[in-house]
């Protein structure tokens, strides 16, 4: 499985953890930037998110930003996204299981390293129900 993962300044520290994680689990990660604390806009890395899933050059993406917030609104401004903010296993679950999300999100400065783990494993581990729910899915794209 190749993962795509990409965050702004507020998420590097985050990234660089999950990347080594990742790594250790055997996926294969593409990671999208950013390389430096500097200060960088969020909507690029949502945006090369986006381009780069859509091209199918990766199963599904994790972003992160400060909070998580901005990055998922700017990644779902792009038809064919469905990013969810991730911050509990439920959720995790749900945002697979039933939207099928194809880019996951969380805040670097909101939320502990540890947990991020378990939600990423949560959500690989996850299997979409379809159904009903490809059915409303169907619709965010018409």
């Amino acid at each position: 499985m190749k993962i795509a993962i990409a965050s702004d300044h507020g998420g590097l520290e985050m990234k660089t953890v999950l990347i080594k994680y990742l790594e250790s689990k055997d996926f294969v990660v593409a990671d999208l930037g950013t390389q430096s604390n500097e200060s960088v806009d969020y909507p690029d890395y949502a945006d090369k998110m986006a381009a780069h899933i859509l091209a199918k050059e990766s199963d599904f993406g994790i972003l992160i930003c400060g909070t998580g917030v901005g990055i998922s609104i700017a990644a779902n401004r792009h038809k064919g996204i469905r990013a969810a903010l991730i911050y509990n296993e439920f959720v995790a679950q749900m945002a697979k299981a039933h939207n099928n999300a194809n880019v996951i999100v969380f805040g670097g400065r909101t939320m502990d390293v540890e947990d991020v783990k378990k939600y990423c494993e949560i959500f690989i581990n996850t299997t979409f129900e379809g159904g009903r729910h490809q059915n409303r899915l169907n619709k965010l794209d018409d």
